[in-house]
């Protein structure tokens, strides 16, 4: 290299940034977006018509017309954007509808929406808990919920994943020494698809004076008899619990709430600076989430139908290593980064979509698949086809391990 070159990149303060994105490239953990171009179950890349089986669109209402149609009429009626803080400049009557429907589906008093499920997370943990308080966290919690614990400033303790008995010893060794003490937990983990131990951590929580935020992103409208969730679906209703979830999943929208007691709900709008400091959730996804929330109560047969595919695809892949799963997560677990890499790209060339996951995302590499309430019998039958195929294809090839 040149000298002055060289003196160049001891002098650029940002000559390590490509040097990283080499050591990504070289562990196989890069990553890059594709265009879209065109939503739902079966999807549009280069032209090249793909089964979506990647969409966390669970009951299809992305592109359903009636989501459509309420947001282009919120548009009208409101404008494209909220313009500002909801304390500051106000908010449309539409959020306040959407929190009293959300509070209604997931049987609270009251609800709070913000702009997405990650400053839903990092708002309302950081409000909770500070300097002089314990956080205890599953091991495979999202990524905003260990953010939310960091930005807090709180004591963080990871408990092994799903393991009640784990989650018991560290609180027998630490609650003592802390103010307060806050149990966060995924529902349903999105990268695995099993959920938690929900009665057993409310258990040790009262037995232990600690709060509990669970992160309902996944189970929102999927889980339970009415789709209020993992808390309704192991009878869990009415217990004090901080309640979060997404619009974004199964509502087919955008932003995150936090549902809970109106004391609660109260004190995150006074305390939580990801909802005080930030603008509103705009009309359009405003009314769309409130439009699906609707459906979703309406509605139970796309629930239904939901499960019977979830229930139909398992069927058809007793012959591959899955994870445990009780929800529309499923995945095929898979040794290497290499393997996962080639599985994917083998159902691609089988017009599947249905990415590789790997490290540092997942512990372990895997084929993530999702099911949705509008895939057809026929549409699952081709996924389990090109899955065959790409498990017969590693088998038959040397250079994967």
């Amino acid at each position: 290299m040149p000298k002055l070159e060289n003196n160049r990149m001891q002098n650029d303060p940002y000559a390590w940034i490509e040097k990283s994105l080499k050591s990504i490239e070289k562990a196989g953990w890069h990553r890059s977006t594709k265009t879209i171009d065109r939503p739902g179950t079966v999807i549009q890349i280069d032209d090249r018509d793909y089964l979506n089986f990647a969409s966390n669109d669970y009951l299809g209402l992305a592109t359903d017309d009636r989501l459509i149609n309420a947001a282009i009429e919120a548009t009208r009626n409101y404008g494209t954007g909220s313009t500002g803080s909801r304390l500051i400049t106000g908010h449309r009557a539409l959020h306040q509808e959407l929190e009293t429907a959300i509070a209604h589906l997931k049987q609270t008093e009251d609800a709070i929406v913000f702009s997405s499920g990650y400053l839903a997370n990092l708002g309302a943990i950081a409000a909770l808990v500070g300097k002089r308080d314990l956080v205890l966290l599953d091991q495979y919690n999202h990524s905003s919920l260990r953010n939310g614990a960091i930005v807090s400033g709180a004591t963080t303790i990871d408990y092994a994943h799903c393991d009640s008995q784990d989650l018991r010893t560290k609180l027998e060794q630490q609650r003592q020494h802390f103010q307060h003490s806050l149990i966060i937990t995924d529902t349903v983990f999105s990268m695995d698809g099993d959920l938690c131990p929900l009665p057993e951590i409310l258990d040790l929580a009262d037995e232990f004076e600690c709060m509990v935020l669970v992160d309902e992103a996944h189970a929102t409208g999927v889980m339970g008899a009415t789709g209020a969730g993992c808390i309704e679906h192991f009878g869990c209703t009415g217990r004090a619990i901080v309640q979060m979830g997404t619009l974004s999943k199964a509502l087919g929208s955008l932003g995150g709430y936090i549902a809970g007691s109106a004391q609660l709900i109260d004190f995150l709008r006074n305390r939580a600076p990801t909802w005080i400091y930030t603008t509103g959730l705009s009309p359009a996804d405003t009314a769309a989430a409130l439009a699906a929330i609707r459906i979703v109560q309406q509605e139970q047969e796309r629930r239904t139908q939901l499960w019977q595919n979830v229930a139909y695809l398992k069927s058809q892949l007793s012959n591959l290593e899955l994870l445990p799963s009780e929800s529309p997560i499923l995945c095929w677990q898979l040794s290497t980064v290499q393997t996962a890499l080639e599985a994917a790209k083998c159902l691609q060339s089988e017009g599947i979509f249905a990415p590789a996951i790997r490290p540092p995302t997942v512990p372990t590499s895997r084929i993530r698949m999702t099911v949705m309430a509008t895939h057809e019998r026929g549409q699952i039958d081709r996924l389990v086809a090109a899955l065959n195929r790409a498990k017969i294809e590693q088998k038959s090839n040397p250079l994967i391990p």
